[in-house]
């Protein structure tokens, strides 16, 4: 009975080293059919594979706290925009002596004073409804940016004396053109207009939210 055992045994062996051989040589024929395939395929492809490695595509995620900035950003609702042009004239070293300590420029000044609403200050009592009507009390109006276009601002003019330059004297007159630039805005009623065109903005959108009246109380 020892023989059969035997015989089988080595039947079972020799099977599972045909298996093992087939297999084998399947990898190996798998193995060769893909390199084939790349050699096929040119150096096109081999190129791009390469690329792909060294140059991998990243992966872009939007930081959540830009959004948020972005977001409230929004609350400043910006209603008016001068562009004022005002010429300044700045000067020193006047007097007796002023042939030889006079420093005198001309600046042509460009600025933009921006005014408008900071939603932002909005409380839940600021806005009461009654019905169809709504009762908002806007704050008010206030300048957000007053500044000088420097691109367009220029020295149009500079006499010098001999002994009068003064270094800082195009600073001064700049900072001199911001402030009557600011000025000339707020006396041609830049605020008063910004508050207007912030009401006619919120009318239009609560309007369009469904109710009929919007009315605008005083602070």
């Amino acid at each position: 009975m020892e023989r059969p055992r035997n015989s089988l045994l080595a039947i079972l062996v020799g099977v599972a080293i045909l298996i093992l051989v087939a297999v084998i040589g399947y990898l190996i024929i798998d193995t060769m059919l893909s390199i084939r395939d790349s050699l096929l395929a040119g150096p096109r492809a081999i190129d791009a594979q390469i690329e792909q490695i060294a140059n991998p595509t990243p992966t872009i995620v939007a930081d959540p706290v830009s959004i948020v900035l972005e977001i409230q950003a929004l609350s400043r609702l910006e209603t008016t925009s001068y562009t004022i042009e005002r010429v300044i004239t700045a000067e020193s070293g006047e007097g007796p002596l002023g042939f030889l300590f006079r420093d005198r420029l001309l600046l042509i000044a460009h600025g933009q004073v921006i005014a408008g609403v900071d939603l932002a200050q909005l409380t839940e009592e600021d806005i009461q409804v009654a019905g169809d009507r709504v009762f908002v009390t806007l704050p008010a109006a206030e300048v957000f940016v007053a500044t000088l276009d420097n691109d367009q601002t220029y020295v149009y003019e500079r006499d010098t004396a001999i002994f009068g330059q003064q270094v800082d004297l195009e600073t001064l007159a700049r900072q001199a053109a911001e402030e009557a630039v600011l000025e000339t805005a707020l006396e041609d009623g830049i605020l008063e207009q910004a508050q207007i065109n912030a009401e006619n903005v919120i009318r239009t959108l609560l309007m369009g939210l469904g109710f009929h009246e919007v009315v605008f109380v005083a602070e």
